[in-house]
């Protein structure tokens, strides 16, 4: 070092550490020089208790670098040669480089709490990453090693809380807090191998506002470390500061513990469901297996108690006396005998006709047609049936059951969407990456799809909340496919305006969930602090985040992502959502948008209005972004030659390629479903490719020529022939068309043109006890509806199901409709429909290649499945107001059945208890001969069709380019589709064509806006 450019002071102070003292007793301790091992300290007793020929009273260790201070050139270096000859850094008026006070305090001082640095020869700094609660200066800045960068928190908020994660539990000897003036009163010193479950390992009190270093001896093995700042020192208007925390132990004795806070025998490093109640059965992830359970079952044609009831598999029975009373007369020692069955739900589920009477206790009964229910304490066994006829008033209950329901309490359930735990309110949903931001209608780049989005382009999102259950942060726990630059992995909360948003900062990485060899990587952050309102999070504060997926280096496609704009409101979970205000702030969308649930989408603010129809859910699950994503990309592939519709980059998908059938109508699913809406007709004389037109012989079954569907196009010898519309005729304003084949016509066929794809998924989970309930196929209430259930036959199984997917509700099952059209429109073969659509007498008709496999049946139906539901629109519309009350006094209501509740037991969770507004009762009905066909389909004749849900019908011009409705697309429009019914449908055409022309707009105004 040039003593030239050397800070006189600390010349000084060199030159006495290292030149021999002249004077017998330079520092006047009645110690000679030659015998003073502490010279410049008064130090008569000469103590040197750690035994290192260096005197107490000069034993400090400022930096506990084992080195002491006065010898410690590393230290003076730090400390004052900053680069700013203006430092002051104990605050008293003198710059550093000039400050004795400093050298008297830091280099002549008292030891610390520790003692005289023995643990300097077997404790180790232990490197560690830190989170924290509140961040106005990033937690990280605790551990980076700089004494002049430091963590700070938002200002006035109590507590302040900072955690280190050390990535392994080490043996633990001491803590060093290097505090700002800004600092804790009182804090407690918290250890933890979970994250969750702390000690307290020390409690420091009376801290005074102002820069000091507290050194607090500490033992116990640990992975995380906590400053729990429980109240600022006096004067501190501000927050928590720390330029440094430091942590000490064995370096070498780090172990991995698997911790399991739950005890549900997954360990927490791989559990995505922390906090499974006590004896809850789990999945390998650690996740509630959710069983729902019926009160009421049937077994061999007789009602028994279901899962659900106090004796499952016993036999139920009613009695005489209650007949007329409507409630139970078995009370006292009759119910003793006669144990009633009791419903702690509120609702009686299981069969249909259930419901639930009060009994005089109080409890809630449930009963079959009006008559309670009981069991029979004489039976001991499920299949018993010893109370049958006693005292000629106790029967047991006969049921015929038409049909097998989809879904029951036996079904496996996907895991819960949303967690309430004593601790904290868990919820888990995925999303995807996009090009711009929710706002941004210049660029029209939101709702598409991006090249490759099905590589590492999807996240998981686990939010814990604890605002209100004890805790004061919510915490956002992400997944992604592939690692994020760590200078770029933002996650934003708080809208302000635009693309704009009030906090923003960069997640955390968590290495220690990252699997070897996997591209997943795990990240986290917290917020505390509203800073919208200025003040700590409360329930019921809006919290809209935006995740940047800003990969590195993926293989395929750019790297630089934005994600979904979405509001999570605090202590509720996530939702769908509207902009108010000149900002577009998210606030939570009414109930009456939300005609699909909690999958209802955020209104949609980029301009896009072709891409309505191809969203994922609000709700979606964690587990389904990747599969839903997948799926898609199976429903965008050519089973010809594997490639993708949309960028010309995307790869093709090989697995699929070549499984094209030897004849078909087109080679993907998106070639009918183009967006996912309803298909146009073609222009005259043009092949009808986004059609299915059935054929059938004399008797209605399939044509011997063709099979069950015309089929134009083949792989390979002469198509099965082809149709167009050869024109079109007008009548009254009204058009039907005219189809011509060659090489002839079939004796008997049904056109049918593509339908829109959203909410199917929810139909699927539309309890069947519900659709019929709505079904009266006698007209027995005199209302000239007279819709009735299409049963049909379980392809997997052959049992007896109830139709709802198609034209003619022809399909019970949401699979069983997507394997139908691989099987018929696309000629690929699968395990459910592994023969080709042939008929009796056709010739060179057989599978051209091998079967679609399983897995990308199951992915490509849940994506179907799971298509989001756009939002109804125009709420506070006094028009489309005064539509909706006239589209129910016209009766249209009575089919176009409005309000309906999803089940409990649809194997996803995002499908189900939603309250949904899909408008159709999915029953069959005859629509009168001018919308018949010559084909019947099953027990439906050509008459009849299944009730066409509405929702989304108002998007069909922005989707499909233009408009066509009904089964053949021969209505331009909603009034001319209104004008084709009949049959049962009659009255309410004619009380449509009763209004005026101003309600005749309002009501179609009412539709535009589902």
């Amino acid at each position: 070092m040039n003593e030239r450019l050397m800070p006189p002071v600390l010349a000084a102070l060199l030159t006495m550490v290292m030149t021999t003292a002249n004077a017998a007793d330079s520092d006047s301790d009645g110690v000679s020089d030659a015998g003073d091992n502490c010279l410049l300290v008064a130090n008569a007793a000469q103590q040197d208790s750690d035994g290192d020929n260096i005197g107490n009273a000069c034993d400090a260790d400022f930096n506990n670098d084992c080195v002491v201070d006065l010898q410690d050139l590393g230290f003076m270096r730090s400390v004052f040669l900053t680069g700013n000859a203006e430092a002051d850094l104990d605050g008293d008026g003198s710059v550093s480089l000039a400050d004795l006070a400093i050298m008297r305090g830091l280099f002549l001082g008292t030891p610390g709490p520790s003692g005289w640095f023995t643990a300097c020869n077997s404790a180790t700094e232990l490197a560690a990453t830190a989170t924290s609660n509140s961040e106005l200066q990033p937690a990280s800045l605790a551990v980076d090693g700089n004494m002049f960068t430091r963590w700070e928190t938002v200002h006035g908020l109590d507590p302040g809380i900072l955690v280190l994660d050390l990535a392994q539990s080490y043996p633990l000897t001491r803590v060093e807090i290097f505090w700002e003036a800004a600092n804790a009163g009182t804090y407690n010193i918290e250890g933890s191998n979970d994250n969750v479950s702390w000690d307290t390992l020390s409690t420091q009190t009376g801290g005074q506002f102002g820069d000091r270093t507290d050194i607090v001896d500490i033992n116990g093995t640990y992975r995380y470390l906590r400053m729990n700042g429980l109240s600022r020192s006096p004067g501190n208007i501000y927050g928590y500061s720390i330029w440094e925390m430091d942590v000490f132990g064995d370096a070498g004795a780090g172990i991995e513990i698997d911790v399991d806070v739950d005890d549900d025998g997954v360990v927490d490093s791989v559990d995505l469901c922390p906090g499974s109640p006590p004896g809850a059965t789990v999945d390998s992830s650690g996740c509630e297996i959710v069983v729902n359970m019926n009160e009421v079952a049937v077994v061999d044609g007789i009602l028994t108690g279901g899962t659900g009831s106090a004796f499952p598999g016993y036999a139920l029975y009613v009695l005489d006396n209650d007949l007329g009373t409507g409630g139970s007369t078995c009370n006292g020692g009759c119910a003793t005998t006669w144990p009633p069955l009791l419903v702690a739900d509120g609702s009686a589920s299981g069969v249909p006709g259930l419901s639930t009477i009060t009994r005089g206790d109080g409890t809630s009964q449930a009963a079959f047609e009006g008559r309670p229910l009981y069991f029979y304490s004489g039976d001991t066994a499920p299949g018993d049936i010893n109370g049958q006829g006693l005292g000629g008033v106790w029967w047991l209950v006969e049921y015929i059951q038409q049909f097998l329901p989809l879904f029951d309490e036996t079904t496996l359930l996907e895991p819960e969407l949303q967690e309430d735990t004593p601790a904290a309110l868990i919820t888990r949903l995925a999303d995807r990456a996009r090009d711009r931001h929710a706002r941004e209608a210049q660029f029209q780049a939101y709702d598409h799809y991006l090249s490759f989005y099905w590589e590492h382009r999807t996240a998981e999102i686990e939010i814990v909340d604890s605002v209100g259950r004890g805790g004061n942060t919510v915490t956002f726990n992400v997944t992604t496919e592939w690692p994020l630059s760590p200078t770029e992995a933002e996650l934003r909360f708080f809208h302000l305006q635009a693309a704009v948003y009030a906090d923003n900062g960069i997640m955390s990485a968590v290495p220690e969930l990252d699997v070897p060899g996997e591209t997943r990587r795990h990240y986290t952050r917290s917020a505390g602090f509203n800073p919208l309102t200025g003040s700590a999070l409360q329930v019921g504060d809006r919290m809209e985040f935006e995740l940047s997926q800003f990969l590195t280096g993926t293989p395929n496609g750019r790297d630089n992502y934005y994600g979904t704009a979405i509001l999570y409101i605090v202590g509720q979970g996530v939702v769908p959502w509207e902009a108010q205000g000149a900002a577009q702030n998210s606030f939570p969308m009414p109930l009456a948008g939300m005609i699909g649930g909690d999958t209802t989408l955020n209104y949609q603010y980029s301009d896009e209005p072709d891409n309505h129809f191809l969203q994922m859910p609000t709700n979606l699950s964690n587990i389904n972004g990747q599969v839903f994503v997948e799926g898609r990309r199976v429903h965008h592939t050519d089973f010809g030659d594997g490639s993708h519709n949309e960028a010309p980059e995307n790869d093709g998908f090989i697995e699929l390629a070549g499984l094209l059938g030897t004849n078909y109508i087109n080679r993907s699913c998106v070639s009918c479903h183009a967006k996912n809406g309803r298909a146009l007709p073609p222009a005259i004389n043009q092949p009808l490719r986004q059609y299915v037109v059935r054929t059938g012989d004399d008797s209605g079954n399939p044509d011997p020529l063709t099979g069950a569907v015309l089929q134009p196009l083949s792989t390979s010898g002469s198509p099965e022939g082809s149709v167009t519309i050869a024109s079109w005729t007008e009548s009254n304003g009204l058009r039907s068309p005219n189809f011509a084949f060659t090489p002839g016509t079939p004796v008997n066929f049904s056109a049918r043109i593509a339908p829109q794809l959203v909410g199917l998924g929810l139909l699927e989970s539309i309890p069947e006890t519900e659709i019929e309930a709505m079904a009266d196929p006698d007209d027995v209430n005199g209302d000239g509806i007279s819709g009735r259930m299409h049963l049909v036959t379980d392809p997997e199984n052959g049992q007896t199901r109830l139709g709802r997917f198609g034209w003619k509700a022809s399909q019970a099952k949401l699979k069983h409709q997507v394997a139908a059209a691989l099987n018929t429109d696309v000629g690929v073969m699968t395990s459910l429909l592994p023969s080709p659509d042939c008929g009796s007498a056709q010739s060179g008709c057989g599978p051209a290649g091998g079967e679609l496999a399983d897995e990308y049946l199951e992915k490509l139906t849940a994506y179907i499945a799971l298509l989001g539901v756009s939002a109804r629109r125009d709420l506070d519309d006094t028009q489309a107001l005064q539509g909706e009350a006239l589209f129910n006094s016209s009766g249209c209501a009575a089919c176009h059945a409005a309000n309906l509740q999803t089940s409990p037991y649809h194997p996803h969770a995002e499908l189900r208890d939603q309250t949904i507004h899909p408008y159709t009762d999915l029953l069959l009905h005859d629509m009168g001969p001018g919308l018949a066909a010559t084909l019947a389909e099953g027990d439906a004749s050509g008459a009849e069709w299944r009730t066409a849900p509405l929702w989304g019908i108002g998007l069909t011009a922005g989707v499909s380019g233009g408009e066509a409705y009904l089964h053949d697309g021969r209505a331009r429009n909603l009034t001319e589709a209104i004008l084709w019914h009949g049959g049962e449908a009659e009255a309410s055409k004619q009380a449509f064509e009763g209004l005026s022309q101003s309600e005749k707009d309002a009501l179609i105004a009412f539709l535009n806006s589902l």
